[in-house]
């Protein structure tokens, strides 16, 4: 059992001094992310929770949040510490860790927020730095100008300015002290980005965003995601994103998928001394339960009536642990769906516990021009918001390009079912991700001849589709080589070759939202995104008694086969012939999808690839006429792993020239180009021949469509090859990080004796 659960934690270790200051990501799920921030106290792990000390009340003992809860930081504010003589002595004298009896990291607000409350504060802009460096803050935060929800433009704007103003003034005062970097921008679009982008440049350690406690106060969650999404993504993204003042549980899961690393608190015990109580849902009175609506430790023995008959303060002090527990247990829960990939469906089920989280939600999802996703479901959720959005007077076409920020980051395809969820499974990121990805990668093929003008769409049934339709496709090849077959999902069509591949193989939910007629206007629309939109349709039940007759007897009726087809036979000889070229096509249109090359190439690298089989007749491995191995077929999630041949193989095919710098990620302005560049400084090449991973600070130049979990070749300056692996990044992080690993090397390649 941890030591801390006794009531002993040890105190933090101070982290390596080259790496102070420093944040590296170690797990994420598109924009959310599990990180590491290094400080003198410790090495915090985010998403974290800052609960506010107030050194004058305090409900809970700052030693009890770290020996009992394990909380790594906390925040308070050190404008009170400083108009209080005798706080300010002993702080000064022994350091506001002993002031707070705290060993973890301390982070200080600068007076800011109090300004906002009681109106200007009586300290200067470099004297409050000076003094937090002065008490020994791990974090302190320069005095930024506060801009309210209830300022016009030119008010706002000239809060935004005065703060960049501040900026280098406060970054010299704190000297070597870690400092934040606050945005404002109030609900302002343009402001916000200029905000984040300005204050970006400056060298900062933390980005809180300010000026969202009256939003949040007032429940408008869509502002407050709309003010997220005008400021993180210009913001330098090896800097940890603070949402100052949001401390309630039911915020996180869109805030941390957003991109959102520290959140603070005071929330746990305001609501407290008014008798409210926390909860991932909303926020309940005390007076109005018999029991309660979630259990936690502090009150596992008691009532809420017992409590409610406490004297105020012993309720208060039971209540703050209520809320700070169900507050780290949410945060927690978050952490662990960023783990396993599924954050935003916890943000998904989370916003149909709030009018105003769903509000957001359905803005974030549809507001942003959002055309990817599918037609295939009655989807009701571009009306509502688009109803929510006349109510409110939005103006959705200035947002347009902000969701790509989080679509482009998703890693697809991923392991595991894809449970269904309603119109909102449609609308989750990495599924519009991989239909992004079909749409832009996968190509029909050449073959002319029969079947070239018609489309055959199968449905009716969930898969594994190989087992009951490779014999079909099989026969199809050698009856009509042009005909193009695709599946219908609940997401989407996709190519039979791409058969599976998740998330379309893989949709958990009820067998009927399989058996639903095919509406074949909606499928002509969704056929237009593969280039298809003008051949005939055929659709083809898949629960149908004989497969084969049945489809070849529609094929005759459509005037695609001849009569003598009709038993769709095919010779020994030459159906060995048809189910090579069956896999041939599967395995050249992975190669296309998965390594972004394009279809001519993928093809042609494809003519002659002989293949391993497993007991299941599974493609394994894809070789060559000479045995190389080129990839294999991951049987957990449909994807394709790279091998050192095929590395090379797709390194010799290079069209462009060494990448020089790093450009702004583009995921899909670069289809065709092959698999993206890494270019390491010539002291990491050794050790990446060797089959190291690449760490941030090595990395020189990449081409612009990396993205995270996505294969990559990693080559010197002179563009030779030295090993491929899979990118945990996108090329502005690859630009801006220097702790971390930036690419997971699968192989490196060994110099010739």
């Amino acid at each position: 059992m941890p030591a801390w659960r006794d009531g002993n934690r040890e105190d933090p270790k101070p982290c390596r001094e080259q790496d102070r200051g420093k944040f590296e990501i170690v797990n994420r799920d598109g924009r959310a992310r599990i990180g590491r921030l290094h400080t003198e106290h410790g090495i915090l792990e985010t998403p974290a929770l800052l609960p506010v000390i107030n050194p004058n009340i305090r409900t809970i003992e700052p030693r009890e949040m770290w020996d009992r809860y394990g909380i790594g930081a906390l925040i308070t504010n050190s404008y009170i510490i400083w108009k209080h003589e005798e706080l300010k002595s002993t702080a000064q004298n022994e350091g506001v860790h002993a002031l707070l009896d705290y060993p973890g990291v301390v982070m200080t607000d600068s007076g800011t927020f109090q300004s906002y409350v009681y109106g200007d504060v009586e300290v200067g802009v470099e004297e409050i730095v000076e003094f937090q460096r002065s008490i020994g803050v791990d974090i302190a935060t320069m005095l930024d100008v506060f801009s309210r929800p209830d300022m016009d433009y030119t008010e706002v704007e000239n809060c935004v300015e005065q703060t960049i103003e501040r900026a280098q003034i406060s970054i010299d005062a704190s000297q070597d002290t870690m400092l934040n970097g606050p945005i404002q921008g109030g609900v302002f679009r343009e402001l916000r980005k200029k905000s984040a982008t300005e204050m970006g440049k400056y060298d900062f350690s933390v980005h809180p965003i300010g000026g969202i406690v009256p939003v949040m106060e007032q429940h408008r969650y869509k502002d407050y995601a709309k003010i997220m999404l005008s400021s993180l993504p210009n913001l330098p993204p090896n800097r940890p994103v603070h949402m100052f003042g949001c401390g309630h549980p039911m915020l996180f899961p869109m805030s941390i998928a957003l991109g959102a690393d520290l959140f603070d608190s005071a929330a746990y015990a305001l609501f407290a001394r008014d008798g409210r109580l926390m909860t991932p849902w909303g926020t309940e009175k005390i007076s109005g339960l018999v029991d309660w609506p979630v259990i936690t430790p502090s009150i596992a023995n008691l009532t809420p009536k017992e409590v409610l008959e406490m004297d105020e303060k012993a309720r208060t002090v039971i209540l703050s642990k209520y809320n700070l527990e169900v507050s780290l247990a949410e945060l927690s829960r978050c952490k662990q769906a960023v783990r396993d990939g599924t954050i935003w469906r916890l943000v998904e089920r989370r916003s149909h516990q709030h009018p105003a989280l769903r509000e957001a939600f359905l803005w974030l999802v549809t507001n942003p021009s959002n055309s990817k996703i599918s037609n295939l479901s009655i989807n009701q959720m571009v009306l509502d918001e688009k109803l929510a959005s006349q109510e409110t007077g939005s103006e959705s076409g200035v947002w347009e390009g902000s969701w790509d920020w989080i679509v482009n980051s998703q890693t697809t395809p991923r392991k595991g079912g894809e449970p269904w969820g309603g119109n909102d499974t449609n609308a989750r990121p990495h599924i519009i991700a991989a239909r992004n990805f079909l749409f832009s990668r996968w190509h029909a093929k050449a073959d002319a001849g029969k079947g070239s003008s018609e489309v055959l769409i199968l449905h009716g049934r969930s898969g594994p589709w190989r087992e009951r339709c490779d014999n079909l496709l099989t026969r199809l090849i050698h009856h009509a080589p042009g005909l193009e077959v695709m599946i219908l999902t609940p997401i989407g069509l996709m190519p039979y070759s791409l058969e599976d591949v998740n998330p379309f193989t893989h949709i958990d939910g009820p067998d009927w939202l399989w058996r639903s007629r095919p509406n074949l206007q909606l499928i002509r629309d969704e056929l237009e995104n593969f280039s298809l939109g003008d051949r005939k349709i055929i659709t083809l039940d898949l629960r149908d008694d004989n497969l084969v007759i049945r489809a070849f007897s529609k094929l005759i009726e459509h005037g695609v086969l001849d009569e003598e087809s009709r038993d769709g036979l095919v010779d020994g000889k030459n159906f060995e012939n048809s189910q090579l070229k069956l896999r041939r096509r599967k395995s050249a249109d992975k190669f296309a999808v998965f390594f972004n090359i394009q279809s001519e190439l993928s093809h042609e690298l494809n003519v002659q690839t002989e293949f391993v089989i497993n007991r299941q007749g599974r493609i394994k491995n894809v070789l060559t006429s000479s045995g190389k191995h080129l990839a294999s077929f991951r049987l957990g999630d449909g994807g394709l792993s790279l091998n050192n041949d095929g590395a090379i193989e797709l390194h010799s095919h290079r069209r462009r020239g060494i990448p020089k710098g790093f450009m702004e990620s583009e995921i899909f302005g670069y289809t065709g180009e092959g698999l993206a560049w890494v270019v390491v400084d010539e002291d990491a090449e050794p050790f990446i021949r060797q089959g190291r991973n690449v760490f941030h600070g090595f990395v020189i130049s990449c081409d612009p469509w990396i993205r995270p979990d996505e294969a990559c070749l990693i080559v010197n300056s002179k563009g030779e090859l030295l090993g491929h692996g899979i990118s945990q990044c996108t090329s502005e992080e690859l630009a801006t990080f220097n702790k971390g690993i930036a690419v997971k090397t699968r192989d490196g390649i060994k110099l010739e004796d």
